[in-house]
């Protein structure tokens, strides 16, 4: 099996504290991935200390047996939604075409084939009517739908996402995870930080369990139980009084 991700030992500290300790996991290629955990537990900063985006400690992340500087065109990266400048002026087609710059090379214009596949993301995710509408002018959820219709335009080979459910509708919501899941189907790997253990069963087929550092990993059903969630969040699990943890629907 061909590992996407090999991350090894990651540390990271801010101002004298420790956020993430010795994080270490592997995520097998195809895999629609789940990073949860309690709040504080470090799921953000673990994203961007695999993208080099903070500084670290010490450890690294291995992407297709290859360093990060060697595959970044293979890798989109989606932010939360309160990271992103969305005074910028530009447009959502403009957006998206940037998704296309990684296949372009340096200093090379988006040609019209690049417009096209902008376009076309756009309307996958039902945003094509927006195309020439300012980002700042289109609400929370059009706005995800933007950046993913650009990680989409990138056609990555592994996508890296924080929180991209955050803040939208159950419609919006839908057509993220079924986009999700035509890229699975082509063995692209999607690794997302998620809050929602309602949903996290019925969207992941494998999981990365966090609290500061790798507490599970691997296939959702061995590391979705009961006695590993109340480990990593204790208190916060009331909701799951059963012997056996809950499908995603039963949740409450």
């Amino acid at each position: 099996m061909s590992i996407a991700l090999d991350v090894q030992n990651i540390t990271v500290a801010y101002e004298n504290s420790t956020v993430l300790e010795n994080a270490a996991f592997s995520v097998p290629q195809g895999k629609l991935v789940g990073i949860v955990g309690p709040n504080g537990a470090g799921k953000s900063t673990l994203l961007k200390a695999v993208l080099d985006l903070v500084p670290k400690l010490h450890g690294r992340a291995v992407f297709f047996g290859e360093n990060l500087k060697k595959v970044r065109s293979k890798i989109g990266y989606v932010p939360q939604r309160g990271e992103v400048d969305w005074d910028f002026p530009t447009n959502a087609l403009d957006v998206v075409t940037m998704g296309r710059y990684g296949q372009l090379g340096l200093f090379r214009r988006p040609r019209k084939q690049d417009k096209d596949i902008a376009f076309h993301s756009l309307k996958e995710l039902g945003m094509e009517q927006y195309a020439k509408r300012q980002i700042r002018q289109l609400s929370g959820g059009q706005q995800q739908r933007v950046f993913l219709a650009r990680a989409m335009a990138q056609d990555a080979s592994l996508y890296i996402m924080d929180e991209p459910f955050a803040g939208v509708d159950a419609k919006t919501e839908r057509a993220i995870i079924q986009l999700m899941q035509k890229w699975k189907q082509k063995n692209k790997t999607i690794i997302v930080v998620h809050h929602d253990l309602q949903t996290a069963q019925e969207y992941f087929d494998w999981m990365i369990l966090l609290n500061k550092h790798v507490m599970a990993h691997g296939a959702t059903k061995e590391v979705f139980t009961k006695e590993k969630l109340q480990e990593a969040y204790g208190g916060q699990l009331a909701f799951l009084q059963n012997s056996e943890p809950k499908k995603a629907g039963d949740l409450s």
